[in-house]
């Protein structure tokens, strides 16, 4: 029978509990963000939290949401960005609040964690051996077949050993290629009831598990999955609660966009062959043949319009696949699972040619103010073996769907350190479909809805941050520098780079818009300084970052992974230094056109797409100077932009309060001071 509200301790009480367990003191902002959880929970309106780096926002979320799901017997999910939060979640937070709060809740809260389908082990896949096709490479490179082998191998002796078929249990991990042959997609499962090793499927095990917990762990990945699919993927909740939420517009446009490659072409084709005419997949394999030629004749970058030999290349894919879909007849329930199973792949193939076919010959239907897809060609990225080229769709915006999808159907409450750009929630409040807050309250509780009909309504909240930043951090604008050029990093660059390490005495982060730039520096700062540096690329990011947090004296060179992955209290991270203003390259297919679209509707693209942009990473990036309240040190930003041009204000206004200047000699004496004091 649930309990009623007056059988449960509050949310204060709660907190105070959760705190204790495990050893951490409550802040201020936390019990505020716990009680606009609270309050968001009773009401149903939605809510946007920006709580610092140190305010324990994970306690803040989590106890509400148990408190929640044991009252009204219901499911939360709470949905992440990073593996890596995943599992302080599952390791660390969630074991220890399910002991403290089992007394004061009545019974000890349950949590499980749900990915997608792909990340756990395919029992019928590795007993039937219906192995995934090699990639064109492997069937002439005896070394990569193999290596497949060997992996593949490992897989099967690992399958004894596992309860869950997790892949992120498998340390070391495989590549992959190998992966592929002993998982498949949820369009590729046969479904438990078909399946004859249904009652121990791995995916169906933590689905279940699942639906009984109290609270569900996924990621932004599977929580865009269950919006976009027409089937549901995660169980029946009632609240959603979406923590890296700066991150959520990016994850949910990388699910939702569609590729279409020779190999997919030439990979549906053989599995055509096996169980449909083989004329007909022939003339698939043909088709494929003739978009490669088109599409390698063509330019990378950004289409603005589809030309009339890649339409016609196009359409005959598509016809070609909806033919092999026709001749496998309709589904027999056959009790051969071999032969259901290679026609249930054979589908899943060909329906994800058909339907990107489609998908790309209708974007280019509607003018540029009404498209919803921007279509590119991928060329090479410069660093590694080439790579075939493809054809890629990606939504413009992703705010319909989750007005629809997510903020229509459940409660939501999104958080951050970084949800406020400009010193506002407005622009990511656009981005998520939300309505831009009215009145200039966004740090106080209270107020932030618009009054349109049907318009999801929602509170913005600022709680703030344990750290004082204006007397622990100083942010340094080098506005005596030249602006940046497209040449690499010049001189007075380096000079000025090499003179902050110097002050530091290392401890230095150096963040770069660009791999070149950072290998640039790197060669260069080696011949001039006897501080060690290591860069990106030269060794896994973990390792380097561990290198680092380990040696005062060491600095640390690298681009986008470490502008939100490096968590570094203490003295090894004094000196924060970014290059320049990380704009999308102009050449960027997404970010041009969601910019021309929005030029098209008559707003400022450039504000709107890439200064905001830039504001984020920027205040991602900056972010990773303060993590604990004893941290010291300086924001270093060499591109004079954002102390003299006009959109300069929007990008210091999202960043914290630090205490500001553009003189150097004060910069480098504060580095002194603090070298001296470790």
């Amino acid at each position: 029978m649930p309990s009623t509200s007056t059988d449960l301790p509050g949310v204060a009480e709660l907190l105070t509990a959760a705190v204790a367990a495990v050893g951490g003191t409550e802040r201020p902002g936390q019990v505020a963000m716990a009680e606009a959880v609270a309050k968001a929970v009773r009401t149903g309106d939605h809510l946007a939290v920006q709580a610092g780096t140190g305010t324990g926002k994970s306690l803040a979320y989590l106890v509400p949401a148990l408190r929640h799901a044991v009252e009204r017997e219901a499911t939360v999910v709470v949905s992440t960005a990073t593996i890596a939060l995943q599992r302080q979640l599952i390791d660390r937070d969630l074991p220890r609040l399910e002991k403290a709060l089992e007394k004061p809740l009545g019974r000890k809260p349950t949590f499980a964690i749900l990915k997608g389908r792909r990340n756990y082990l395919c029992l019928n896949k590795l007993d039937s051996g219906m192995q995934d096709e090699p990639d064109d490479a492997a069937l002439f490179d005896p070394f990569a077949v193999s290596a497949l082998g060997r992996e593949v191998t490992r897989l099967r002796e690992w399958v004894s050993d596992t309860e869950t078929g997790d892949r992120d249990e498998l340390v070391p991990g495989v590549s992959e290629h190998a992966w592929r042959q002993v998982s498949v997609s949820s369009r590729e499962c046969l479904g438990v009831s078909r399946c004859p090793i249904g009652t121990d499927c791995f995916a169906e095990k933590g689905r279940a598990k699942a639906g009984r917990a109290d609270l569900i762990v996924t990621n932004h990945a599977l929580l865009a999955i269950d919006a976009l699919q027409g089937f549901q993927v995660l169980p029946e909740h009632d609240l959603v609660i979406v923590d890296e939420a700066h991150d959520l517009v990016d994850r949910v446009t990388s699910a939702a966009t569609a590729e279409l490659t020779s190999a997919a072409i030439a990979a549906a084709a053989r599995r055509a062959g096996r169980i449909c005419d083989q004329e007909l997949a022939d003339r698939l394999l043909e088709a494929g043949d003739g978009f490669t030629l088109i599409l390698e004749d063509m330019p990378a970058g950004r289409m603005d319009v589809l030309p009339t030999p890649l339409a016609g290349a196009l359409s005959v894919v598509r016809d070609a696949a909806y033919a092999c879909l026709s001749g496998l007849g309709p589904d027999q329930r056959t009790s051969d699972v071999e032969v259901a199973t290679a026609r249930k792949l054979a589908q899943s193939q060909l329906d994800e040619v058909h339907d990107t076919a489609v998908r790309l010959l209708r974007a280019f239907e509607t003018d540029d103010a009404h498209r919803r897809d921007v279509v590119w060609r991928t060329g090479d990225s410069g660093s590694g073996p080439p790579r075939p080229p493809a054809l890629k769709a990606a939504p413009l915006a992703v705010s319909g769907l989750l007005r629809e999808r997510l903020f229509g159907q459940h409660t939501t409450v999104l958080t951050s350190a970084t949800l406020t750009l400009g010193g506002t929630f407005d622009t990511m409040a656009r981005s998520w479909g939300l309505p831009a807050e009215q009145g200039e309250s966004a740090k106080v509780e209270g107020a932030a809805t618009d009054k349109a009909i049907e318009a999801p309504k929602w509170t913005g909240l600022d709680v703030g941050s344990p750290f004082d930043h204006a007397r622990s951090g100083i942010l340094y604008t080098a506005k005596h520098l030249p602006p940046p050029g497209r040449d690499g990093l010049p001189p007075s660059y380096l000079d000025e780079l090499a003179e902050l390490m110097e002050a530091a005495g290392g401890r230095t982060l150096g963040l770069f818009s660009s791999m070149r730039a950072a290998k640039q520096a790197t060669e260069a700062l080696r011949k001039r300084t006897d501080l060690p540096i290591l860069c990106q690329g030269e060794d896994s990011t973990a390792l380097l970052v561990r290198k680092f947090s380990e040696d005062t004296a060491t600095c640390l060179f690298g681009t986008l992974s470490l502008w939100q992955g490096v968590d570094v209290p203490g003295p090894s991270l004094q000196l924060v230094v970014v290059d320049r203003i990380p704009f999308p390259r102009p050449d960027d297919p997404l970010a041009s056109a969601r910019q021309r679209a929005v030029e098209a509707r008559g707003g400022n693209g450039f504000l709107s797409v890439a200064a905001t942009h830039a504001a984020l990473l920027l205040a991602q990036g900056t972010g990773r100077l303060l993590r604990s309240t004893e941290d010291r040190g300086v924001v270093a930003i060499l591109d004079p932009r954002i102390a003299t041009a006009r959109y300069g204000g929007f990008l210091r206004a999202s960043l914290p309060g630090y205490w500001a200047t553009s003189d150097a000699e004060v910069v480098r004496a504060a580095l002194r001071r603090l070298d001296a004091a470790n």
